[in-house]
């Protein structure tokens, strides 16, 4: 769930692949970069809007139960099921306010080509928007309690007390209904015929459909006018932090790229104190990949060590009879791991960037891929948990993990099928109990409607379990980031435990935590 910028090419074949835009000198390259990077966050952002009004609607038990004949209370599973996509539906139009407030003034281009461009962008945000909101309520408001349950506030989540209410009046008035029929007369002479047929069929699709609920009739606009009306409209925030989300998401990360709060001398010294099989849950402030996954924790990889450290560490006698178990006479874990993947594994030794050794396996963007500890601990905060397991154990957990190199990166996040993974299920199936190993037994969760394992629900499990007989994994280190200091610092075992609690955007309103160095 790291680093989905991969997407970008993707999407940017999608929107801007015609000969005008290739051609036209006239648009410099500064621009393009910015409308391909807004143009990938639109089609994120719309995406999850999409794949929450699906999972409402696939889901009439929760979303719509003054249908079903036989009524029930709501377990606190169906809830966080709701919370979800709720929160999801908030990240998503928190995102689309920021595509809109940087092209906002597309009128004061002097060429027609940017002008028409940035406008078309403009104007299939506010539509993205305004239809999943109407959508939204309209499945929402079919089940009478949920204005009740979407209300509430839910602090892991970033959701606050009221926000429901307050986005329903945010979409469901007069203004808004206005800029909209703006936006329609403007789209007659500034639309760009530079953009692609999808684009074009997303703007027609989601007018029709607003034009279906019945908003924005009624209103007789000159192209001044509409224009004027447009530039005159405000973005609603609808939750206290949504209005830094809407002035830093995306924008913040190209102002410090390639910065992390988390210095190359804390890498450094967090190499010392990892171990083969370790767990690793990392932040990673200001990615769109964040969006939309519920809590502060939003990636998960293994520390699988380079071959030095697993022999050092995996030499015990259990280990090796384990290893002779499974063909290797002398017993050693890296010739097993070289026979059973020959390819993996001569990636595995391959030196990477600057040298640096591979010793991190991770499902990102391009896929389930060994990193070095310079590339996946370049985070904002990073905490490692240790498996409560006996070493035989953690080799089998390498052993599986060396057996999903280069499948590729799930943007499905799909459980149920091994052929492509996100990072938690890299950790969860490496883990998993089963054939003789006692394993890690993780939560699982359901997001719009796919079971899933989150790292943010590993460290809730974590917590739930410390000092338990339960307990599966100790603590070793967590480094906290401080974005108001631009760096991270080494913090405390009971900081780490509340962590979960966190909101997606906890960084915009963090509170200076105390300093233990």
């Amino acid at each position: 769930m790291k680093r989905i910028v991969g997407l970008i090419l993707v999407f940017a074949v999608l929107i801007f692949t015609n000969t005008e835009f290739r051609a036209d000198a006239s648009a410099d390259e500064n621009f393009q970069k910015r409308i391909l990077a807004s143009s990938h966050a639109f089609m994120i952002a719309r995406a999850g809007l999409q794949r929450a009004a699906d999972f409402t609607r696939s889901r009439p038990d929760l979303f719509n139960q003054n249908n079903i004949k036989k009524s029930y209370l709501l377990t606190r599973q169906d809830k966080l099921a709701i919370w979800n996509t709720w929160s999801s539906v908030l990240d998503s139009l928190a995102a689309l306010d920021t595509i809109r407030s940087k092209w906002k003034e597309f009128n004061l281009f002097p060429d027609k080509y940017r002008r028409n461009t940035s406008f078309t962008l403009n104007h299939a945000t506010f539509l993205a928007g305004y239809r999943y909101a109407l959508e939204f309520i309209e499945l929402s408001d079919k089940n009478s309690s949920l204005n009740t349950i979407l209300d509430e506030a839910v602090p892991e989540l970033g959701i606050e007390a009221g926000s429901f209410g307050c986005f329903k009046l945010r979409f469901l008035n007069a203004a808004i209904a206005t800029e909209f029929s703006a936006l329609q007369i403007i789209g007659k002479k500034y639309a760009a015929d530079s953009a692609s047929p999808e684009l074009r069929t997303i703007i027609e699709e989601d007018s029709n459909y607003i034009w279906k609920m019945g908003k924005g009739t009624g209103y007789i606009l000159t192209i001044k006018n509409a224009v004027a009306i447009v530039q005159k409209a405000t973005f609603v925030a609808w939750l206290p932090v949504q209005k830094n989300v809407s002035e830093w998401m995306g924008d913040t990360k190209v102002l410090r790229k390639g910065i992390h709060l988390i210095s190359g001398e804390q890498i450094e010294s967090m190499r010392k104190r990892l171990l083969p099989g370790d767990i690793i849950f990392e932040r990673h402030e200001w990615y769109l990949s964040n969006m939309g996954l519920p809590g502060f924790w939003t990636h998960a990889a293994l520390y699988v060590g380079t071959p030095e450290e697993r022999r050092s560490f995996l030499s015990d006698p259990e280990t090796i009879a384990w290893v002779k178990s499974e063909g290797v006479t002398n017993g050693d874990l890296e010739i097993l791991l070289s026979q059973r993947y020959p390819n993996a594994y001569k990636i595995s030794t391959t030196p990477q960037e600057s040298g640096h050794a591979p010793c991190v396996l991770e499902a990102i963007s391009e896929g389930v891929s060994f990193t070095s500890l310079e590339y996946s601990g370049a985070a904002d905060s990073i905490v490692v948990l240790r498996p409560i397991l006996m070493k035989p154990e953690k080799a089998a957990a390498i052993l599986r993990a060396f057996h999903y190199s280069g499948r590729p990166y799930d943007f499905n996040f799909d459980f149920e099928t091994d052929a492509s993974l996100v990072c938690s299920e890299l950790v969860y199936k490496a883990y998993e109990p089963g054939l003789g190993i006692k394993g890690i037994r993780f939560p699982i969760s359901e997001i719009m409607g796919r079971k899933v394992s989150t790292p943010n629900e590993m460290v809730r499990q974590f917590d739930e379990q410390y000092g338990t007989k339960d307990a599966q994994t100790d603590f070793v280190l967590f480094l906290d980031g401080i974005e108001k200091e631009q760096r991270a610092v080494e913090s405390t075992l009971e900081h780490f435990r509340i962590s979960w609690h966190r909101p997606n955007w906890h960084i915009l309103i963090q509170k200076m935590p105390e300093k233990t160095e």
